[in-house]
């Protein structure tokens, strides 16, 4: 006898807090702002969701990539944890066995949000028009940020609010690779290395008075050699080509867990 499992209920759009409090109120203070005026500014100045209306349900990085970030979340993320899944799509990278108390996705598209079934609820928002986090304080054990924080125009002020959202000792996760959407992707961030954009994210937790010493964490693989072997392995996709780097905090202190003997 077979037994067919219905589907997992598609997530619901989260209702927002109505006693959101600003991060200066709340007593998070921004030390300085990071980036120049000319440093924010796109190619593309059309608004963020014009460019983001129509759903794309591909993966933007490589399995080798997604892997590590899945691996990261499991070393990182404790069951029973709420997590806020931050300029999410339909799909969140969270290891599959483990279960939250619940995690929130927030995006662009609705489309790609409702596909994704690691969430429980879901909100729309442009942070580049409005940074506000419309949560209580400290409603959240972790966010997470995959591949987008090249898109932020306002970082310092982004950051501020995933601080006043995080519980104390509560972490927030940011990756990214080489990969963007280049004429989405902000000045500072489209005309700089590696090593600088993993600097500018060192720099936007420093931003922000409370956060711990970030920490980074990267996968970096050997550049691909010119033979005809790796040229090979290469075009059908053997040859790993997505650095994997994460930038990683906590408010005011990194908690110490003991391991379940």
């Amino acid at each position: 006898m077979v037994t067919v499992r219905p589907p997992p209920p598609l997530p619901r759009i989260a209702a927002v807090s109505s006693s959101y409090s600003d991060p200066s109120r709340a007593g998070v203070k921004i030390k300085r702002l990071v980036l120049t005026s000319e440093g924010r500014t796109k190619l593309n100045t059309a608004p963020d969701r014009d460019f983001y209306a129509f759903p794309r349900f591909v993966t933007h990085v490589d399995a080798a990539f997604i892997s590590a970030l899945t691996g990261l979340y499991r070393e990182r993320l404790a069951p029973e944890w709420a997590v806020l899944d931050l300029m999410s799509s339909w799909v969140s990278h969270l290891p599959q066995e483990v279960a939250y108390e619940r995690v929130v996705g927030h995006g662009l598209n609705a489309q790609e949000l409702a596909r994704n079934p690691r969430l429980d609820y879901f909100f729309v928002k442009d942070l580049n028009r409005d940074q506000e986090l419309q949560f209580e304080d400290c409603s959240f054990h972790a966010v997470v940020c995959a591949v987008s924080v090249q898109y932020l125009q306002w970082p310092e002020k982004v950051f501020a609010e995933v601080f006043r959202v995080l519980k104390p000792g509560g972490v927030f996760i940011v990756s990214f690779s080489n990969r963007l959407f280049y004429e989405k992707a902000i000045s500072a961030w489209r005309d700089g290395s590696d090593y600088s954009r993993v600097q500018l994210v060192v720099q936007y937790f420093q931003s922000v008075d409370g956060f711990t010493q970030p920490e980074i964490v990267k996968n970096v693989p050997p550049k691909a050699d010119a033979s005809l072997l790796s040229g090979m392995m290469r075009l059908i996709g053997l040859y790993r080509t997505d650095p994997f780097y994460a930038v990683i905090a906590y408010r005011n202190f990194k908690p110490v867990y003991e391991e379940a003997e």
